[in-house]
């Protein structure tokens, strides 16, 4: 597995990642506001999270909907200037590319001085709205290879929500994990069936009992859960918990960013 400093921080355990929703990006069907006002957006996010004691933020383009497999050079781009404009608050920072656009996670995680990518696929296919995702664990890997990011750590999605997972229902949650540890994961990521749907923590714990990859707790996270995700897990991504009202398209609260920190710092 290569050495990142990232990786190390979440075999240490306690990682608490929160997302920024980055508003909808130029070319995408929800497109209204310019790029400036974009970059101050997700700045003014991740400022408050990082002040509230997270420990990582992730920048994604969720408000991009509907997805598509290849988001285009547009895509690419704007993310690594919202990226770059992060990282000046010298935090650690991630990128989840949607969807399934893991090489453009890594070329802009590369571009910006980025710790980590979330990917889809890594291993095993699965049908999601976007079609099929295919596995990339090969080709990703020598991929970042390739670019000289071996300092990204790469936090892998298995049975990942919004998808259907029939074509590998005979390869069960701890086996899928295995297969993501050998082939070389960062980290690996479990999620409920959709966003703001945690995953049941018997999940968590075969996972974490068949691999000794750092596993993650990367949707349904919320103050009143994180007791029983904390023996199992090394870290957790919380998004919707963190927003007004609970909802991920909404701006973050910061009394629930409050909240949820002090529960993780408990737990």
């Amino acid at each position: 597995m290569p050495a990142n400093a990232f990786h190390e921080t979440l075999c240490g355990g306690g990682v608490l990642i929160a997302m920024v929703h980055v508003q909808a990006l130029p070319g995408t069907p929800a497109h209204r506001l310019d790029l400036e006002a974009i970059v101050s957006q997700a700045v003014a996010e991740a400022a408050l999270c990082r002040d509230a004691g997270v420990d990582a933020v992730m920048i994604e383009n969720m408000h991009d909907v509907p997805y598509v497999r290849d988001p285009g050079p547009e895509i690419t781009a704007a993310l690594t200037r919202v990226g770059a404009e992060v990282r000046r608050l010298g935090i650690r920072v991630g990128v989840q590319v949607l969807a399934g656009a893991n090489r453009a996670a890594l070329a802009v995680a590369l571009a910006a001085g980025m710790d980590f990518v979330r990917v889809e696929g890594f291993v095993y296919a699965h049908i999601a709205d976007e079609g099929l995702i295919e596995a990339c664990a090969g080709d990703l890997l020598r991929y970042r290879r390739q670019i000289g990011a071996e300092r990204v750590a790469i936090l892998a999605d298995i049975k990942k929500k919004h998808s259907a997972h029939a074509i590998t229902a005979d390869v069960d949650l701890a086996e899928t994990a295995r297969t993501a540890a050998f082939c070389g994961a960062d980290g690996i990521v479990i999620t409920g069936t959709r966003t703001g749907v945690a995953p049941d923590p018997s999940e968590l714990q075969s996972a974490g009992a068949a691999v000794d990859t750092p596993i993650l707790v990367g949707s349904g996270v919320t103050p009143e859960n994180l007791a029983a995700f904390a023996p199992w897990v090394h870290g957790v991504i919380v998004g919707s918990a963190l927003k007004v009202d609970g909802h991920w398209a909404n701006p973050v609260d910061p009394q629930r960013l409050e909240r949820l920190v002090k529960a993780w710092r408990q737990a």
